[in-house]
């Protein structure tokens, strides 16, 4: 009876100096982790996206541009050589419930299109053929936004 006392007092112990040890560990990731979301704010399109390209453009279509939105999710601008048709999808890193979403991309010969309202996982595609052509794209996520961003090519 005694040896089973003995492990018992051990494993209280071993118990409770791994939760002392996890405590500041845990700790220390939650204080850092507003940090890292008010960086991604000021996400440059060249930063590696937070949300993954779903592929909902289509076959051919390869992600040239992208920007984030802080940590909700990614707009990705796509083109498909042969077709010369440009796409945009707007992702969320986290799918849920509905919330106001966007996908919007426009140029001088093929007009504007958007996709507007409210997404659990993505906004557009949308699409619009413009080969060699200047093309302005943007997306958002509830009340943040890429603010329209251009690329030629």
């Amino acid at each position: 009876m005694k040896l089973v006392r003995h492990a018992a007092a051990v494993a209280v112990v071993v118990t409770g100096g791994a939760l002392a040890l996890a405590a500041p560990a845990s700790a220390s990731a939650a204080a850092s982790a507003p940090t890292g979301a008010k960086s991604a704010a000021v996400a440059a399109p060249s930063e590696a996206p937070v949300a993954k390209y779903n592929g909902a453009c289509g076959a051919g279509h390869k992600v040239i541009d992208s920007a984030n939105m802080e940590n909700l999710g990614t707009t990705f601008l796509t083109y498909n050589k042969t077709t010369g048709e440009n796409c945009v999808v707007t992702v969320r890193t986290k799918p849920g419930a509905p919330v106001k979403m966007f996908a919007r991309l426009s140029s001088k010969t093929g007009g504007t299109a958007t996709d507007r309202g409210q997404f659990t996982t993505y906004a557009g595609p949308v699409y619009i053929e413009a080969p060699g052509e200047c093309v302005t794209w943007e997306g958002g996520i509830t009340t943040y936004s890429t603010k329209g961003t251009g690329h030629c090519g």
